[in-house]
């Protein structure tokens, strides 16, 4: 009867309860699992890849697996040996006794799901594929590839902190790769795993596909931003600053088409460890007189030429001092006073005209955005600080004081704005960094110039302002006239603020500068402003905006100019017999081939080499060896003068990346000649 009972329930659970009972299984057996889509990668808008995913590989081995056990393991054995030696050759960290050691320890104990190697490159992927055993296939090798992709940035630094970072964790994620992140991730797919030994494992043929996510092209100019980033870097060490940015923007759409950003770390290095240029507020010095200047010409308080008393450059308001940099100064015309930067003209003049109505200088500042934020396509930007007539937090010295720069707080591209507003016939121009949205190489979404306000002041006001502003740059009192080139025209102002150090107030010792120089060039049809805004430190030696920032923004601006808007050669001679200017390089067998043409009898004083240079020497054609390519060497050769086809050729034969600009002959190399260098690191070549 107890037999009866037990048959009778059996049959009972398989062939009632059977469904049920499987359904069971399955759902603690069986789950679908996230597949990650491949993330879309990011592009700067002159095509070059700014950030991408690169596939890893991780390998592990079902050594349940039928193929690999039948016949009591013998594929297993006649091959292990061999792929202990492939594995080790391979990746180099143990021998082939350990490896083997290893892989028959393993399979002893039938692991399902075990772990051989994690994170592998698509090289290693190819070479491993081909290996004994593994080649056979997944049912009769056990090995299970894990595909997924890995966040790169393949210029390293460059914009580093805008394009942002990719975790695991997207909420940690930070500028572009942020604000696009559901964009750029995709849609994510699923795939069935069954748990098996303690681990799961992918069931096949039951997976749903992840759908790729999009790409971003973003108006970052990858020549700009370098050209940005080593001019910021190379004052900010020499001068041992805190922290720094550089912003350039193109004036008639508000494209951002560099915007470097450096902080000083521990172990005294700099690294993009903040977007400084659009979360940082700072009350911003003497740059800020712009916005006071406007306000006054436009209500048509005081002209140009007005005459206003510096009063020997020191002057008490409510009981605070203010000073001008330079003490001494009597009754100037206002322009004089812009081009000075006197503190003590401009906290005058706004008390003077604003006291009875504050309001009215509050409208203008709010009517040019300065109290509003920037709107830029990028999280992380920081709200400013303006203060308003009548709130708490405005007293009596409010006004005199936010007249030349403090007791208010904005980012460098709150400032930059306004700048660019006056360089574009008034018009405020939208901040982006995001041309358009590109799927499989089409465009779905573009993004156009956007008009923020259409005119911030008068053209007669707007006539006035580029004046001063050319005025800091071209007379010989303005603060920013050793900066003046005779090659092009530029405008703009500096700005030297006193910043608190740790938030210990201003008292003598505790207070350091920040030095800021914004200006847009050319004058007479400007294209791009340049806001250059440095956090020094105690330790630094130079304070000034017009010594600090400003010869950021010349080099920057020089750069620029001849790659982007010179008509004219950079080479510029009279023609004269012998001149060295005639300097020519190239591949031994082009220049044979060239001069045979033109049938120029010529003496080749190299015995070796692939490459000449050629020079005329009394009328003579002379070629001379100069430095050849060897993958050995680790100097940077000199590739000035040479066209674009052997530079990239000479530098990419030497291990370097090469991104060039311009057309003509190489002028200008990043990495300058007879200096070392690292295999793989970025060289940035331009033409003209």
């Amino acid at each position: 009867m107890l037999g009866v009972v037990v048959l009778g329930r059996a049959f009972y659970i398989q062939r009632v309860q059977g469904d049920y009972w499987k359904s069971m299984s399955d759902s603690l057996h069986l789950k679908y699992m996230p597949i990650n889509a491949e993330r879309g990668s990011i592009y700067s808008e002159d095509g070059n890849m700014l950030s991408t995913s690169i596939p890893v590989f991780d390998i592990y081995i079902d050594f349940g697996a039928e193929g690999l056990r039948e016949k009591h393991g013998k594929r297993f054995y006649d091959n292990v040996d061999s792929l202990s030696i492939s594995l080790a050759n391979l990746f180099n960290d143990a021998s082939l006794n350990d490896y083997k050691k290893e892989l028959s320890v393993a399979y002893k104990n039938e692991d399902r799901y075990f772990l051989l190697k994690r994170k592998i490159s698509f090289e290693q992927y190819k070479q491993l594929r081909d290996f004994v055993l593994v080649k056979e296939g997944r049912n009769k090798s056990g090995f299970i590839i894990d595909v997924r992709d890995s966040r790169v940035n393949p210029y390293v630094l460059l914009a580093n902190r805008t394009i942002g970072l990719s975790r695991g964790d997207t909420s940690k994620n930070v500028g572009l790769e942020r604000t696009y992140d559901s964009l750029l991730k995709g849609q994510t797919g699923q795939r069935l795993m069954r748990y098996m030994a303690g681990v799961y494992v992918p069931v096949d043929g039951a997976e749903i596909e992840a759908e790729n996510g999009k790409d971003i092209i973003t108006t970052i100019d990858t020549y700009m931003q370098d050209v940005a980033e080593n001019a910021l870097m190379k004052m900010m060490v020499a001068n041992n600053s805190l922290h720094g940015t550089c912003i350039v923007m193109e004036t008639t759409t508000g494209k951002i088409k560099a915007i470097a950003n450096l902080g000083k770390r521990p172990d005294a290095t700099y690294m993009e460890d903040y977007n400084y240029g659009i979360g940082k507020k700072t009350e911003p010095g003497s740059i800020f007189k712009l916005a006071t200047l406007l306000s006054l010409l436009e209500d048509k308080h005081v002209d140009t030429n007005t005459i206003v008393d510096c009063e020997g450059g020191r002057k008490s308001f409510y009981g605070l001092n203010i000073s001008d940099s330079h003490l001494g100064t009597g009754r100037i015309t206002v322009k004089e006073a812009f081009a000075r930067s006197s503190n003590v003209a401009f906290a005058k003049l706004a008390e003077e005209y604003y006291h009875d109505n504050p309001r009215q200088f509050y409208n203008h500042l709010h009517h040019l955005r300065l109290d509003t934020a920037t709107g830029i396509d990028i999280v992380g930007q920081a709200t400013p600080l303006i203060k308003k007539p009548g709130g708490k937090f405005w007293g009596a010295t409010t006004l005199p004081f936010m007249a030349h720069g403090y007791e208010e707080l904005v980012t460098p591209l709150h400032m930059l704005m306004m700048y660019n507003a006056v360089a574009n016939n008034g018009k405020m121009m939208k901040p982006y960094l995001v041309n358009s949205i590109r799927e499989m190489g089409v465009d779905i979404k573009s993004f156009t110039p956007q008009v923020l306000v259409e005119k911030v002041c008068s053209d007669e006001t707007l006539g006035k302002l580029k004046a001063c502003l050319l005025d800091v740059v071209e007379s010989e009192h303005g603060t920013g006239h050793s900066l003046k080139t005779a090659v092009y025209s530029f405008a703009g102002k500096t700005g030297t603020a006193v910043t608190a150090l740790d938030n210990k107030g201003y008292n003598k010792g505790n207070k350091i500068y920040q030095s800021a120089f914004i200006g847009f060039f050319p004058t007479e049809k400007p294209k791009y402003t340049i806001a250059v805004v440095i956090q020094n430190s105690n330790e630094s030696k130079l304070a000034y905006g017009g010594v600090v920032s400003g010869p950021v923004f010349r080099e920057v601006a020089d750069k620029i100019y001849s790659s982007n808007i010179s008509n004219s050669s950079f080479f510029q001679s009279a023609a004269v017999n012998d001149t060295s200017v005639y300097n020519y390089y190239g591949l031994k067998n082009d220049v044979n081939k060239i001069l045979g043409f033109l049938n120029m009898p010529y003496l080749d004083s190299a015995a070796a080499g692939y490459w000449r240079s050629i020079n005329m020497y009394n009328n003579k054609v002379i070629l001379n060896a100069v430095n050849s390519p060897s993958a050995q060497s680790s100097i940077i050769p000199k590739v000035v003068g040479l066209g674009l086809k052997d530079a990239v050729y000479m530098l990419e034969n030497y291990g370097l990346k090469v991104t060039a600009g311009g057309r003509g002959k190489v002028i200008y190399q990043s990495l300058q000649a007879g200096t070392s260098f690292i295999r793989g690191q970025l060289i940035n070549i331009q033409l003209n």
